[in-house]
């Protein structure tokens, strides 16, 4: 059956929070159009923020496509999004902040904080540690791969529980690869930093990092299936092929793994603190950029991963460090740092369906951390 087709603009076109202090950025301009154009993308928003206030150009931002089909209101880089598993490092965050307060140890096995959660079969919670968890080294499956959720669209409105889902893991065979992304992992972190504080890993994640860093579109959903305020619509394609608005949604199945709400912004403010030490100590920060390498099935070609933290080549030299997610009902997002400090912050209102327009969304990520950023003044 036919898709309905993207509003796009003829070229992109500048936002309407643009900052005028900013030359044109056209690589940029011309990947996220791509996005839109050519892999039919409903809308895609992208945010830059300089390497600090001395950078020759501190903010800009590239926009092309809608967000929301039924009223052709365009994308921009202002609207609140799900996240997805960028949520993974904000809990990645908090277990290593409660490392470096000797709370928890990262290579302890998961039975010392939760006897007897992991028992039984393939899986054995004394020979899994809280590392491995956050690598995604556990060799625990993926609840997300039982075969209910091939048809996820049949259960966006349930309430599913933690512990309810990890016992469904546990049921699955035994991944094939040493590394396996795998949802599980993070729920299991976050039963420990329950265990560890008394609190919810949501109420730890909320106190130790949305307040401090006033995060104030960064929020946890919980059973609420709509999007609070201003918000992109997102998209799927549902099995009889027709483009479908998933924005309401009950999240609960991605728990601290997946479940945030959150905008560009915001993404970029937690990036930069977390990177640059505001939120954890060095030994922490080093802890978290110990990599391995990832299945390219499960990421892509050259990603590596750390503790909750996405290592990533760049065409303009080194890497980006980061993290990316996806919610069934269309979101895809992505923040990420480059070795200069600049961050950055990608929205997309419908998932890439295939591995071209996966790659075109990296390539947007590759020109916003690479591009020279332009000091001259656009006209007021």
């Amino acid at each position: 059956m036919a898709v309905a087709p993207a509003a796009a603009p003829a070229a992109a076109q500048p936002s309407r929070d643009a900052p005028r202090a900013c030359g044109p950025h056209p690589a940029l301009s011309r990947s996220v159009h791509h996005l839109v154009a050519h892999d039919r993308i409903a809308g895609a928003a992208v945010l830059v923020t300089g390497a600090g206030p001395d950078a020759p150009c501190a903010r800009w931002t590239a926009t092309d496509g809608t967000a929301e089909l039924r009223t052709g209101r365009p994308m921009n880089t202002t609207d609140r999004l799900r996240v997805g598993s960028v949520t993974k490092t904000f809990t990645a965050t908090v277990v290593l902040q409660l490392a470096a307060e000797r709370r928890l140890s990262l290579d302890a096995p998961v039975e010392r904080y939760l006897p007897g959660l992991i028992r039984g079969g393939a899986y054995d919670g004394r020979r899994i540690t809280v590392r491995q968890l956050l690598q995604h080294t556990s060799g625990l499956p993926d609840y997300l791969d039982a075969p209910e959720w091939q048809h996820i669209e049949r259960l966006r409105y349930r309430h599913f529980e933690p512990r309810r889902l990890i016992a469904r893991a546990l049921r699955l065979p035994r991944p094939e690869h040493a590394w396996h992304y795998a949802t599980t992992n993070y729920l299991v972190a976050g039963l420990i930093v329950r265990e560890v504080t008394g609190h919810s890993p949501e109420a730890e994640i909320s106190r130790r990092i949305i307040a401090p860093l006033g995060l104030r579109d960064t929020y946890w959903p919980g059973d609420e299936i709509r999007v609070r305020g201003p918000h992109s619509h997102s998209y799927f394609t549902a099995d009889d092929g027709r483009r479908v608005d998933g924005t309401a949604w009950n999240t609960t199945f991605g728990g601290v793994g997946g479940a945030l709400v959150s905008t560009p912004a915001d993404l970029t403010r937690f990036a930069r603190a977390l990177l640059t030490g505001r939120l954890l100590p060095a030994p922490q920060r080093a802890e978290m950029r110990r990599t391995v390498a990832a299945d390219p099935d499960r990421l892509w070609p050259g990603a590596r991963y750390g503790l909750g933290l996405i290592s990533s080549p760049l065409s303009c030299g080194g890497s980006w460090w980061g993290h990316a997610g996806t919610v069934p009902g269309g979101h895809r997002a992505l923040v990420a740092t480059g070795p200069d400090g600049r961050a950055v912050a990608v929205a997309l209102n419908e998932v890439p369906a295939t591995l071209q327009a996966e790659q075109d969304f990296l390539d947007v990520v590759d020109q916003a951390l690479c591009e020279s950023p332009s000091a001259e003044r656009t006209p007021a």
